[in-house]
């Protein structure tokens, strides 16, 4: 997640123009969702908090809904819980989604889903060991877990509009994947694999290339995008809808150093990095 979308992310309504790098992103996080799906037959998935993308809110399982898995998600923010519902209205499909303010339990009963999924959203919980312990509990499978990657240049450098008072709402201490990793393993589970994802040819700016551009030039960002024709607004959402088949491959076009690009490049340069566990 990058960190200007803590106070930005109504931008993305009513004109879903997520830019190329999210969009990019998107179609990265669902092949490895889509290929764990496709190997272990999930019923049912949790993503909790749903909110941590640079891009339209809550719609990271989509392709797993769209594969016939349940889908249950939790935010903490009822004004945005409004705006999910009507983007998975809007493309037709079913969910449940909850308020959750603070994570620290989850309403489910014991292993009652497949498989859990969280994206760049740790630092909204209040209390990490809390958390993943109710997270492990709820979970039969698997639990896929993404963080910002910490050593990476474009993470850095959104760090420095970082302070704890413009942010409160953020607790960077709790996307540490050591930390991460040590209470998953202290509630029984194992990590299975641990890899860099999302490694584009563009660095992590956190903002669409266009509003990147305006920043390098010291004007205002545009991320309103109020100025943008609907016609010309790029996101996975026409792709869903399946008005824009080709949109995968588009975007895959941009995978060779996703591919090829070895883990001490990736170590300064992917803009994310997951733990996949099971129990």
């Amino acid at each position: 997640m990058a960190i200007p979308i803590i106070n930005g992310w109504r931008n993305y309504y009513p004109i879903a123009h997520e830019g190329l790098g999210s969009s990019y992103e998107r179609i990265i996080i669902n092949k490895l969702l889509l290929k764990l799906y496709k190997s272990y037959g999930y019923h049912s998935a949790l993503e909790s908090p749903c909110f941590g993308f640079t891009g339209i809110s809550g719609i990271n399982l989509v392709p797993l809904a769209q594969a016939g898995c349940e889908v249950y998600l939790e935010d903490h923010d009822p004004e945005r819980i409004e705006m999910i519902k009507a983007s998975w209205k809007k493309l037709k499909l079913n969910m449940e989604i909850r308020c959750n303010p603070g994570y620290r339990s989850l309403d489910y009963p014991d292993q009652a889903l497949d498989f859990a999924f969280n994206f760049s959203a740790m630092w909204f919980v209040e209390d990490l060991s809390a958390f993943i312990a109710e997270l492990c509990r709820v979970t039969r499978e698997h639990i896929l877990i993404c963080v910002p990657n910490r050593s990476g240049i474009g993470y850095k450098g959104q760090l420095k509009g970082y302070s704890p008072d413009l942010y409160p709402q953020l607790r960077p201490n709790h996307i540490d994947p050591q930390s991460i990793i040590w209470y998953m393993q202290k509630a029984g589970w194992s990590l299975w694999k641990q890899d860099y994802i999302d490694c584009p040819p563009w660095p992590d700016i956190g903002m669409n290339k266009e509003d990147y551009l305006r920043s390098l030039r010291g004007r205002k960002s545009n991320n309103d995008h109020t100025g943008i024709a609907a016609e010309k607004a790029l996101s996975i959402m026409p792709y869903y809808l399946g008005q824009d088949p080709g949109f995968a491959a588009r975007m895959l076009r941009f995978q060779a150093l996703e591919l090829l690009a070895p883990r001490c490049f990736k170590h300064i340069w992917a803009h994310h990095r997951y733990m996949l566990f099971a129990k």
